[in-house]
């Protein structure tokens, strides 16, 4: 059996219905519960979870998340299309880790004009 959306082999037991399509778990929780870069709670608990283990800077985060912390800091400020051309991830993998850098204010958005860049957060 396979996720109708993106084609991992999944088994019976690992899979959810969803709108008529079965899905596995990474994709189920995707659709119902996305990640939200602005949540006020997740960045409470993201700064809690890293105080309490001592960690700093991009100690803690994935070699993705340090990988995407460096490039921004490399260049000031990206568009979120020159991140998913460099790390070549999908649009909804990319909100994801940068969702997981703002909670940790490591990263923010800044809007100018009519383009949002993603910016180192202080």
């Amino acid at each position: 059996m396979q996720c109708q959306r993106c084609q991992r082999e999944i088994t019976e037991e690992e899979s959810f219905l969803h709108l008529g399509q079965t899905l596995c778990e990474d994709c189920y929780l995707d659709i119902r519960q996305p990640v939200k870069a602005c949540d006020p709670w997740a960045v409470y608990l993201a700064g809690r979870s890293r105080d309490s283990v001592g960690a700093v800077g991009t100690e803690g985060l994935t070699e993705l998340q340090k990988a995407i912390c460096e490039f921004v800091q490399g260049r000031g400020k990206v568009t979120a299309e020159e991140l998913t051309a460099h790390f070549g991830l999908s649009g909804t993998e990319l909100q994801s880790q940068v969702a997981v850098l703002r909670h940790c204010e490591l990263l923010r958005g800044q809007k100018e004009a009519d383009k949002v860049y993603i910016v180192p957060f202080r």
